[in-house]
């Protein structure tokens, strides 16, 4: 019963994804007078996504938001907010046929039909949640890399400006530099710049989408000493200082909390063990005494 019920789902699921895909083909191919296969291929999300517009459209609210996760994430796969809602039901979809397959196998106790409804309801709901917890994961790294190299990078843009080059010549040098998160930001800022964007405007705007505070406090640095006048290479020169300082900082937290968090790997792990060494050969020789 189980292989026929599973076989049954996963057919079903070929069935309506291929019929949409060919609905979309064939709009396509008519609104382009059949010149459609001339196109090049589509990848496999930008297929899910059209294969599921119908049922992964968003509120305007609920896009923009899902648009500045993704733009912080680094635009993962060169999703929009109805692929990524698109990704979020099939993920959910399959985890439900897992967890129904799952249910009909181990019964938990219960009857087969309710014990596969509930694991197929917990699945789905996983399966759901699942992306947005890798998106929020994607962020958080993607954070952490553009703080470890904002101290080195504001180095370099110091050294590039006080030899005399622009901000620009600067910025250009840190995207050669950093291949990484920073590097991928400085780009994007540069490509702004160059569709005729205000440098200040594009750098304010990569330091809110970033969400790191370091990278925000030396835009707003930045922005004020054009606005005052101020020189800008001594201007860097204490924003670097002060970056070292605070990861020195940081460091010095982490290796003073480091004692206390190995404290739980040696209960757990560690000591277990070393009784077992210590008192396994005379708890052997006890047994053998009282037999």
């Amino acid at each position: 019963m189980l292989p026929i019920a599973v076989t049954a789902g996963v057919i079903c699921g070929v069935i309506v994804f291929a019929y949409f895909i060919a609905i979309d083909r064939f709009r396509a191919a008519a609104a382009d007078g059949g010149t459609a296969h001339a196109r090049p291929r589509p990848t496999f999300l930008k297929q899910l996504e059209t294969a599921l517009r119908p049922v992964s459209r968003l509120p305007a609210g609920t896009a923009i938001q899902i648009r500045q996760k993704l733009n912080q994430a680094g635009n993962p796969g060169h999703l929009t907010p109805a692929g990524f809602q698109a990704v979020r039901y099939s993920v959910g979809a399959l985890m439900a046929i897992a967890g129904l397959a799952t249910g009909l196998v181990i019964r938990f106790g219960l009857p087969s039909l309710l014990s596969a409804a509930l694991v197929g309801a917990t699945f789905a709901v996983a399966g759901y949640v699942a992306p947005s917890l890798w998106l929020e994961q994607r962020i958080a790294q993607r954070r952490r890399q553009i703080q470890r190299s904002l101290a080195e990078a504001t180095d370099l843009l110091t050294l590039v400006v006080e030899a005399g080059m622009s901000l620009d010549e600067g910025l250009l040098s840190i995207t050669e530099r950093f291949h990484n998160a920073l590097g991928d930001e400085i780009g994007k800022v540069l490509r702004e710049i160059r569709l005729g964007r205000p440098r200040m405007a594009a750098l304010e705007h990569m330091a809110n989408t970033a969400g790191v505070p370091d990278l925000h406090h030396l835009v707003e640095s930045i922005v004020q000493s054009d606005q005052m006048g101020v020189p800008i290479a001594r201007l860097l020169r204490v924003q670097a200082t002060e970056m070292r300082r605070r990861q020195r900082q940081g460091a010095q937290e982490r290796a003073a909390q480091a004692s206390s968090r190995m404290v739980f790997p040696m209960v757990g792990c560690i000591f277990p063990v070393l009784w077992v060494v210590l008192l396994g050969p005379a708890i052997i020789q006890v047994l053998k005494s009282l037999k």
